[in-house]
Order: C-alpha cells, then structure tokens, then sequence
C-alpha cells in the first residue's frame, strides 16, 4: 500500500488554488474547489505536457499548450485534442494536512 504524502496545510491551499507533488516520480496535482480538494495525475494525456500551470475554472483545467479540458474531480477529457482520463487519486485532510496517495499499485 502506498503512504500519504503531505501535500499542504490545509489552509494555505486555498479555493482555485493548486500544488503538486512528486509521488515516487508520480507528478500529481491536488486541486482545491470551492473548499474540497481532489488530485489528478498532472500530465495532458493528449502530449505528456503538464497540466496545472492551466487555467482552473470551476472543477476543470485547461491544458496551457494545446486547450484540452479535464475534470479535477473525475480526470476525464472533456475536449478534445485529448481523448483519454488522466488518473484520479485519493485525497484526504489529516491533523489540518491535505495529503495524496498514489493508490495504483494497492
């Protein structure tokens, strides 16, 4: 199983607000929207480009190289030029800390 990694105190991730972290060469992205925070993998599935220096409207990113949209929530493409989800990951709020876990291997 894997660990919690430490993302952030919770109220320094503010909504609209993102980080990422390395999770053993993982690059994941933690979202806060509107005070409930969700994580994706931060790769466009389009080209590998990253996503979280994207636009964040509501709970979805844009990709700032080609403008495919992803739900945070979900991880789905909801535009084309991507066609393919980007990975999803638990996320949880433990002693004021927002962590993440890469939970693929489990």
């Amino acid at each position: 199983m894997a660990d919690w990694i430490d993302v952030a105190p919770a109220d320094s991730l503010g909504p609209g607000q993102v980080r990422v972290v390395n999770a053993d060469g993982a690059m994941i992205a933690v979202f806060n929207v509107g005070g409930s925070y969700y994580a994706i993998e931060d790769v466009c599935t389009h080209d590998g480009g990253e996503l979280a220096s994207g636009v964040l409207q509501g709970d979805q990113i844009e990709c700032p190289r080609h403008g495919a949209r992803f739900c945070v929530r979900t991880g789905d493409a909801l535009s084309a030029p991507a066609y393919e989800a980007t990975t999803r990951f638990p996320v949880r709020v433990e002693n004021g800390v927002v962590q993440v876990r890469d939970d693929r291997w489990d």
